[in-house]
This record gives structure tokens, sequence and C-alpha cells, in this order.
């Protein structure tokens, strides 16, 4: 079980520049997301930025699905996040529940690690303890400097 959620730090506007950059920079172009949350303030107001600067870029987002740090389920929140497709994933949360969430999505079918992108609070060496570094493959984000980070095999 992971316990132990920190409280969360707003993002910056560095971190949130950055984010969207990765995003818009992509090989294969990114105009839907799915936006998801922990239902703490600080990722509720990360997730509604992120939101307000994709849908200034006339990019969509598709669904935005919260969670509790807790649950006894997270089957419906990744269902909801898989159910329309999108061409990414961006997640806001502190890593024990964003860990939750994507030991359950990693049994959905269509999510991409590769296509899922977090805030500078999922830049933690915990993740990989939390999930394991196989479902975590190719997620990245960006840093609250404004720099990115990668989770991968190497």
């Amino acid at each position: 079980m992971v316990t132990g959620a920190p409280a969360l730090a707003a993002h910056t506007d560095a971190e949130l520049t950055s984010l969207l950059a990765l995003l818009t920079s992509m090989r294969s172009p990114v105009r839907s997301v799915a936006v998801g949350h922990a239902r703490d303030g600080a990722s509720r107001a990360t997730a509604q930025a992120f939101i307000r600067a994709w849908e200034a870029l006339d990019r969509d987002v598709l669904t935005v699905v919260d969670w509790p740090e807790e649950a006894a389920s997270w089957l419906r929140p990744a269902q909801r996040l898989t159910a329309q497709a999108p061409d990414a994933w961006v997640l806001a949360g502190a890593p024990p529940g964003v860990a939750h969430l994507l030991r359950r999505l990693r049994r959905s079918l269509g999510w991409d690690p590769g296509r899922t992108f977090g805030f500078a609070s999922l830049a933690d060496p915990r993740m990989v303890e939390f999930v394991g570094v196989d479902a975590l493959d190719g997620l990245r984000g960006a840093s609250a400097d404004g720099g990115t980070w990668e989770i991968g095999r190497n």
C-alpha cells in the first residue's frame, strides 16, 4: 500500500510552460488530452491552469478526472481517463495517489506511459518503487524550474 502523501506545492509558470512545450513538440501531434488530478487544492489549481493554457492553444481536453488519495478501487478513474482515446494524458498529484492510478492504468487497453505527462511532483524517485519501471517507461514531465524529466529503464 502506498501512503504518506505530502502537501504539494503550487505549480510554477516555468513548469506549465515547459509541460506545454513537451506536449506541443511531440513527433506525433498532440491535439487532445485527458487530464487527471488529485483532489487537493494544489493539484486542482495545477490541472485548471493547464486546461486553460491548453485550450488557449486551441487544443482539446476530452475529459477531466479527479481521484482521492486513497480509494477502494482505481478502476473508475482509469476507465474515465482512457475512454475517449486521447492523444496524451496529463496528471497532477502526489506520487502515492498517482501511483495507485498508474498501477491500474497499466492494465488498461490503450494507455501508454510514453504518452503520459506530469508536473514536478511526479519527478520523484519513489514513483519507480511504487509502480515499477516497466509501467512508467517513457513517462515524462516538467520540473518547477522549467526543466524536464523522464522515467525510463536507463
